[in-house]
């Protein structure tokens, strides 16, 4: 069995060759991203392993099916930039890592608010250059303030313990609820009540045609005035127009991202020395209350062995012939 891995990163090898050996298959690493114009190097591999940023469309599986590729094994949860459809009419099976260390992704999201609020990325910088002055550095106690969730899978359950230990009210949507977050007091109701009631919005749930552009206009308008959004999901559940004039008008007081709607042609990338062509990446990056990290909520010793152990084990299932049980349909 030889496998292709795509959107290699230094840490994405370094896990993958501490338990490639108990499975005993070729494996070959590209830095570059799978998409139409890359797919040609998939040829004689029968295995493909992408992640977010891999765009596995249509045209890119029909040329994956011409050079005998039978499985894309995603490294990640999402798989919105995968083409279910084509991939079945070409007999191409596709699994994915359902779930590694939710609690990787809810402690980023908490560290995202308390950093947003109390500001200590900015106090860092001015102690290092002898600033010592506590002026624009005010926040809020987030003890008795209301956490809106939506989306209360793993990620989303985690995420309600910890800030559940602040003190917070919490309310959440979700089209399933969660009987353990129902016994912790957690409180479902209507997205538009959550979206009025919640000092702090936090984005928990999977992007589809139906969750796309979930924050936009209209959705802002509902919310309170100065509300804090916080999004370590998927990029495109923000209207990124929309919420850029959300803090222009300061409708929106305080935003924070892990992901963003045209990452693709920026994370997992040092542009340091570049010059970034995003208008809205660039105007995002202009406001002192917004707080931008590059994908990396997920990024833990221990969620790497689980999305690398776990993607192993289903390309070992699927060579076996086993039940594929993280398969995608």
């Amino acid at each position: 069995m030889k496998i292709g891995v795509f959107s290699t990163k230094p840490y994405d090898r370094e896990y993958f060759e501490k338990y490639e050996n108990t499975h005993h298959y070729s494996v070959t690493y590209f830095e570059t991203a799978l998409n139409s114009h890359t797919a040609g190097l998939t040829v004689g591999f029968d295995v493909v392993c992408v992640f977010v940023n891999d765009s596995v469309g249509k045209d890119t599986i029909e040329q994956l099916s011409k050079n005998g590729i039978k499985l894309i094994a995603l490294r990640c949860a999402g798989y919105n930039n995968v083409d279910l459809k084509s991939a079945k009419k070409h007999n191409i099976k596709v699994v994915r890592v359902p779930a590694y260390s939710p609690e990787a992704v809810a402690e980023h999201t908490v560290a995202l608010i308390l950093t947003l609020n109390r500001k200590t990325h900015k106090a860092y910088n001015r102690v290092r250059e002898g600033n010592f002055s506590l002026k624009n550095l005010i926040g809020f106690n987030l003890s008795g303030k209301t956490v809106g969730v939506i989306g209360t899978g793993q990620i989303g359950i985690a995420f309600c313990r910890i800030i559940k230990g602040f003190g917070c009210n919490i309310v959440a949507f979700d089209i399933t609820k969660s009987e353990e977050l129902v016994k912790l007091g957690v409180q479902y109701l209507p997205l538009n009540e959550v979206l009025q009631r919640s000092d702090i919005l936090s984005l928990h749930c999977p992007l589809n045609p139906k969750t796309k552009h979930l924050v936009n206009e209209e959705s802002i308008a509902l919310m309170k005035d100065g509300v804090m959004v916080i999004n370590t999901s998927r990029g495109a559940l923000i209207n990124t127009v929309d919420v850029i004039q959300g803090l222009s008008d300061k409708k929106i007081g305080y935003l924070g991202i892990d992901v963003y709607e045209q990452e693709e042609n920026l994370f997992f990338e040092d542009l340091s020395e570049s010059i970034i062509q995003d208008d809205q990446i660039l105007r995002l990056n202009s406001f002192p209350n917004v707080l931008i990290t590059s994908h990396q909520a997920y990024f833990t010793k221990e969620a790497m062995e689980q999305i690398t152990t776990t993607t192993l084990n289903n390309i070992e299932a699927f060579d076996k012939g086993l039940e594929l049980k993280n398969e995608v349909t």
